[in-house]
């Protein structure tokens, strides 16, 4: 592989923002199909891609959702023109069979719950980061959210306990001028070591 070109990085990361305002534009359905053909061939344990997306766009579910984000998340999910609930199977590791056929990881997980839950949450949110790079490779703008009831997420939009809410992200196309400065970042030797 060689690097991509500086325009790329910055589209993905140095010039990305996190979105709060939005313009009353469609996202087409055809768009979020991309988005989960880009970022599901992001790396996860043993193939287990345990996330699983609910793409919140009409007006009855967006009211239903709204009811369970926190204050300060009702407007931007109520005016986004989606929101991607980033959820995870909790069953995830019966798909291992096809996703991961060279060995029986179905039985690393079967009967253990705690590993289970564990990889779960730890690889679907793995997915939801390869999400959000992908809606920006897309020309979509982001607004990850972690405010927000999951007892009641998980009670609207999943009573059968399959699936469990890990956070939500709005999509669609940001107003640029209603950005809050960005907000500082740790430098290297703050937050790493070679060793």
């Amino acid at each position: 592989m060689k690097p991509v070109d500086q325009a790329v990085l910055a589209q993905l990361f140095t010039e990305a923002r996190t979105h709060n305002v939005w313009q009353d534009k469609h996202v087409d359905d055809a768009l979020l199909k991309q988005i989960y053909e880009a970022m599901k061939f992001g790396p996860t344990a043993a193939n287990s891609s345990p996330a699983r997306i609910v793409f919140v766009k009409s007006a009855e579910q967006k009211a239903r959702l709204v009811e369970c984000v926190s204050a300060g998340n009702v407007d931007k999910t109520r005016s986004a023109p989606v929101t991607a609930i980033v959820a995870f199977d909790n069953a995830f590791h019966d798909q291992l069979p096809k996703l991961f056929p060279h060995a029986d990881a179905r039985a690393w997980y079967a009967g253990n719950e705690e590993k289970i839950a564990r990889d779960a949450l730890m690889n679907s949110s793995l997915q939801g980061a390869y999400f959000i790079l992908a809606a920006r490779a897309l020309g979509l703008d982001c607004g990850p959210m972690g405010g927000f009831d999951a007892a009641k997420i998980n009670a609207a939009f999943f009573p059968d306990g399959k699936w469990s809410v890990n956070f939500l992200i709005n999509l669609g196309y940001g107003e640029a001028d209603k950005l809050y400065p960005r907000l500082p970042r740790l430098s290297f030797d703050e937050a790493c070591k070679i060793v």
